[in-house]
């Protein structure tokens, strides 16, 4: 029972078998990452066009709940610059202008994040971690840091956007500058200028809380909001308070495929980051599993009127920096925050906002690297080529269009792979190992004998390239071929019966040609496929042997009775003539 119950909470295990020298390392940890969390967490309520308190939100009962259900003990919840921006494009425009159908809108969206995410689990689709391949992700993340970027440019310089796409944005920006609001600017240089003395002088110590800090105080000391200077406004901090939906229940099919769209880009990423860290700290990541807690994470988020949340790879940087040992971090961080959210929110109204548009912006410079995607140019070209379209369909068609655009090229990226797999001609080395044929000329074919391998599992869509390949291999050779072996193993996965009927017809054009066409490996399994297909196997048929060794094993048994035979028919004919010569005489 109580295995089955640290199987459903993994974080619960560590937590019952807690080792008491952990726990000032894990204190530590989690003042931390908290301060790290605060600013970023109302930063990205801004980003998000919701309430800072909503921001809060986001940090509590996800980080309680993935601490619980999640299998790493490094990684950090919350909210994600990527997440927020993926969101503020959906629920803008379906709001209209209306700021608590805004609200509402988000926390739906939140719930129908966490419902694909849970119901990914129950299918065991953790493999979708690696469905977006890195290129695809390194051109998604760094077209929604550009497009941030560009958002909060407003906010530094103290005017409004009034396009929504990013090409119109740039396009305006003469326009815009001259627009500067001045003192606006200022704020957002001396949070700049306070953000790296920081990190020169401390760089241990949270610089984007003290930037924050630092301003708002600035703020409340001066007055400045005489000098037009927007702060974030008043925080409604205290318990989160649910309340009915205040717009069409129709509108939630516009969320539909967003949240899932939201829902796989969340998981990759978050998985990334999880991934990363186990692999440094000596432990393994349950795919199927995290899916699960992100989806449970997104829930209670949701449940709290908190928006999306994801692997925060910043703070679980941190946390692991600073000795976080286990999964209690995420819980004691998350009190820190509870207690500021419902006690302490008086203070955050100070807050102006061009300095949480400086957070922002150096948040989405860490996630920019450019650089890389460049040099897959010189690694990968098709890599190269990925990524950028990716890059490029975020910054001129919008991050929604560019995320649904990621994943179907991460689909078609897997259907090219299935449907135009390499293959491979095999032959045998000097110490009798079946490898392939390469310009080491370590191997060599096998004389009589054409051995060809399909890197992929054969289903209806390949099956037609796959004959053409093996035909177009074989007429290739310049040896007399008595026989054609197909290593069975890589390419028979599964019953297809139009791949089935392929193999007849190469069976029929073999026959013709008086070849004999085996296949070696998955005996079992072929024979029962072949008895469904009504196909013939033996010698009326296609040889089937257990695989590749004794198939060569068999042919050249075949070959050496054949020339025995030959022999023997010589000898013979031999007697016969000496017989007749004698009758003569």
């Amino acid at each position: 029972m109580l295995s089955r119950l640290y199987n459903f909470m993994p974080g619960l295990n560590t937590l019952l078998n807690y080792e008491r020298q952990w726990f000032a390392d894990d204190v530590r940890a989690a003042l931390s990452v908290a301060a790290v969390a605060l600013p970023v967490a109302i930063a990205y309520a801004q980003l998000t066009g919701v309430n800072a308190a909503v921001g809060l939100y986001s940090c509590i009962l996800p980080m309680m709940f993935y601490a619980l259900f999640g299998t790493s003990k490094q990684l950090i919840v919350g909210p994600d610059a990527a997440t927020c921006a993926v969101i503020a494009a959906v629920v803008t425009p379906l709001a209209a202008g209306d700021s608590f159908k805004h609200w509402q809108l988000v926390v739906t969206m939140t719930a129908m994040t966490g419902f694909w995410c849970f119901i990914a689990s129950k299918f065991k689709l953790g493999v979708l971690a690696d469905f977006l391949s890195k290129p695809i992700l390194m051109g998604l993340l760094n077209g929604v840091a550009i497009t941030i970027i560009v958002g909060q440019f407003s906010k530094v310089f103290g005017f409004t956007f009034d396009e929504r796409y990013l090409l119109e944005r740039l396009g305006g920006v003469p326009t815009y500058l001259s627009q500067t609001h001045v003192p606006t600017l200022l704020m957002a240089l001396i949070t700049f200028g306070v953000y790296f003395a920081m990190k020169r002088l401390k760089p241990t110590w949270p610089s984007s809380m003290f930037a924050i800090a630092f301003g708002a105080l600035l703020v409340w000391i001066f007055n400045l909001k005489q000098l037009d200077i927007k702060t974030i406004g008043t925080v409604t901090g205290g318990l989160p308070v649910f309340n009915t939906p205040a717009f069409d229940l129709g509108i939630i099919r516009e969320l539909v495929v967003p949240a899932l769209n939201l829902a796989i880009v969340s998981f990759v990423s978050m998985m990334l980051t999880a991934r990363s860290f186990a692999a440094k700290n000596g432990y393994d990541i349950d795919a199927d599993k995290e899916f699960r807690a992100l989806g449970i994470a997104n829930i209670a988020s949701a449940l709290s009127q908190g928006f999306a949340v994801s692997g925060a790879d910043s703070r679980t940087a941190v946390n692991d920096a600073t000795g976080g040992k286990t999964q209690l971090v995420s819980i004691i961080a998350a009190a820190i925050i509870a207690i500021i959210a419902i006690f302490l929110t008086a203070p955050l109204e100070f807050i102006p906002s061009a300095a949480l548009g400086v957070v922002l912006i150096i948040a989405s410079v860490h996630l920019l690297d450019l650089k890389a995607v460049w040099q897959l140019k010189r690694k990968d070209k098709q890599a190269f080529y990925l990524a950028s379209a990716t890059l490029l369909a975020v910054l001129f068609i919008g991050v929604i269009p560019g995320i649904t655009l990621a994943v179907l090229l991460g689909l078609f990226q897997f259907i090219r792979t299935v449907m135009r797999p390499t293959d491979n001609i095999l032959g045998v080395d000097i110490n009798g190992v079946v490898r392939s044929l390469d310009a080491t000329d370590k191997a060599k074919s096998v004389q009589g004998v054409f051995i060809y391998r399909f890197n992929s599992p054969l289903t209806y869509f390949n099956a037609s390239y796959f004959k053409r390949r093996l035909l177009e291999q074989y007429a290739r050779q310049k040896d007399d071929i008595q026989c054609v072996i197909i290593d069975a193993v890589p390419c028979f996965t599964h019953l297809d019966l139009s791949v089935m009927a392929m193999l007849a017809d190469l069976d029929v054009i073999f026959k013709k040609r008086d070849i004999r066409l085996e296949l070696a490996g998955r005996k079992r399994q072929l024979l029962s496929w072949f008895e469904i297909a009504g196909m013939t196997s033996g010698t009326a048929g296609i040889y089937i042997h257990s695989d590749l060794y004794i198939a060569l094993k068999r042919n050249s048994v075949n070959q050496h009775t054949q020339e025995v035979s030959l022999f023997e028919s010589d000898e013979n004919n031999d007697q016969n003539i000496d017989l007749n010569l004698m009758r003569k005489h």
